[in-house]
């Protein structure tokens, strides 16, 4: 059991970098079935679908997000969030663009409980 708060700036998560070659992310902390990281895409987002559920909220910059159907403006301080599986990506971002990304739960998703 934890005996503390836990807590990171976007500069102490940027500190951590660069990503593992097995990952987009900077991983920054965990906690059971929870992992958080810092996620800057550089130009363009290759990521595909993830196995389990994840929140983004966006730390610095601007850009859209498309979630499979639509594309949404997105900016500092947006909340996402996305079910395992589904197919998304970030476009058009600003440089320096970065996100807080928060998976959790059971692979396939918590949906699949």
């Amino acid at each position: 059991m934890m005996k503390r708060a836990t807590h990171s700036t976007i500069d102490e998560a940027i500190d951590l970098g660069p990503a593992p070659s097995s990952n987009l992310a900077i991983p920054v902390f965990c906690h059971g079935t929870m992992v958080a990281e810092l996620y800057t895409p550089q130009g363009t987002d290759p990521q595909t679908p993830h196995t389990r559920d994840e929140i983004y909220v966006v730390a610095k910059g601007s850009g859209q997000f498309f979630d499979g159907q639509e594309t949404i403006h997105i900016r500092e301080g947006s909340f996402i969030f996305v079910p395992a599986g589904i197919g998304h990506r970030f476009l058009n971002f600003t440089v320096g663009f970065s996100v807080w990304v928060i998976f959790y739960g059971p692979e396939g998703g918590e949906s699949k409980l």
